[in-house]
């Protein structure tokens, strides 16, 4: 394995090259961890050995904070260009900047995928793909981990039939979201139409980790919802987005009910990570505290939970589910063990009396809570109550 060397000279750089052995300097070489800086990017290539099962490449920040200098482009392009693919199973870039100019690397780095064979295991970069090694990638049939800068192909120009890799976990770029997951439904109703074996029934028992990037996400709504409810054995499910981008006008994207909620939670009875959108502090949604009963009832193995609640009336809706009839049926059942509940921005403004009602409703809903995170002098002393009772 080999890790990136620090800074270069001019001259060293001249000797490794004017002495580099046939077959370049570690021609075995399995590992390759690179921090790319304009240093050492000339001498990257010495080391890009036919045999590497693993290439972990990141850019280094400390070119400029906000982003790659434009003159360094091509010699970056390049280098992913000549990426070897014989043997490799795990391809990593990672982000660098917000502002880095991504898109000029996706001709580079799609020829670099349509070489891929069937070895490749992980593939997570920022860099898009064209159409044609989009095709290509999800027609491996090893592929268990990827990350999916942009929205999928049209359905039109998919080469079918196919038949999704076994996935176990897959993150979806801004923006991507909702393309993807409404091509898997189509996906799904053609071969319910045609009677044929659905050509996700792989990635339905294998996908464990879905993620959806923060910035631009969708709106989480029970269309969106019910796209997700297919892959049954998801343990994290993370719709890590915020209502706070300017892109999005500051609207709260939360638009599932209660009722929407405890579907969800029927679902997916193997989640132990459940994020659905950072919650903000509109107070706008429709949802109830109502909502984080069927959770823990139906989610037992759930430890994370982040979701968005109306905290208006929040008092009085702890005091129904308690005591309501409503109620009743799901409060004779077991709960769940949620650790933590994030609560982020969502306001909160009461007296003692009444928190004391919102971490005794919480606690019996979450018996194995320890923390409620969020920001607040309210929020903050609900928080001290509940982590003083998980210690009692």
């Amino acid at each position: 394995m080999v890790e990136s060397m620090g800074v270069l000279g001019e001259d060293t750089i001249r000797q490794l090259r004017l002495n580099s052995p046939a077959g370049g300097w570690l021609p075995a070489l399995r590992d390759l961890t690179w921090t790319i800086t304009a240093s050492n990017l000339p001498c990257l290539d010495l080391f890009l050995s036919p045999h590497l099962e693993t290439i972990l490449f990141s850019i280094s920040l400390r070119w400029n904070g906000s982003g790659i200098p434009l003159d360094i482009l091509p010699a970056i392009a390049s280098i992913i260009s000549t990426i070897p693919v014989p043997a490799l199973r795990t391809l990593h870039l990672a982000v660098s900047s917000r502002n880095t100019p991504w898109e000029y690397f996706k001709d580079s780095f799609s020829s670099v995928v349509l070489r891929c064979g069937p070895s490749l295991v992980e593939l997570t970069s920022p860099i898009p793909l064209s159409d044609a090694a989009v095709n290509h990638l999800i027609q491996l049939p090893h592929l268990r981990t990827w990350l999916a800068r942009g929205p999928p192909p049209s359905y039109s120009t998919l080469s079918l039939p196919l038949a999704f890799p076994p996935l176990t976990h897959f993150t979806l770029g801004e923006g991507a979201a909702r393309g993807w997951l409404s091509l898997f439904q189509r996906l799904e109703d053609h071969a319910s139409a045609t009677r044929n074996v659905t050509q996700l029934s792989r990635m339905k028992e294998s996908l464990v980790s879905l993620r959806v990037e923060r910035r631009i996400g969708p709106v989480i709504d029970t269309s969106f919802a019910s796209l997700i409810q297919m892959f049954r054995n998801l343990s994290h499910l993370n719709i890590n987005v915020s209502c706070h981008s300017e892109d999005i006008g500051g609207r709260c994207l939360f638009k599932l009910t209660n009722d929407g909620v405890a579907t969800l939670a029927m679902a997916l009875p193997q989640l132990r990570h459940l994020c659905l959108g950072i919650p903000c502090s509109k107070n706008t949604c429709a949802t109830t505290v109502a909502c984080l009963l069927p959770i823990s009832v139906y989610c037992l193995q759930l430890n994370v939970l982040e979701i968005h609640f109306n905290t208006t009336n929040i008092v009085g809706d702890f005091k129904t589910i308690l005591v309501g009839p409503r109620f009743r049926e799901l409060r004779s059942l077991p709960r769940g063990t949620v650790w933590h509940l994030g609560v982020h921005e969502m306001p909160l403004t009461l007296d003692e009396p009444d928190i004391e009602v919102v971490v005794v409703g919480m606690v019996r809903i979450f018996p194995s809570l320890g923390r409620c995170a969020g920001f607040g002098d309210t929020w903050d002393k609900v928080n001290k109550q509940v982590e003083a009772l998980s210690w009692a």
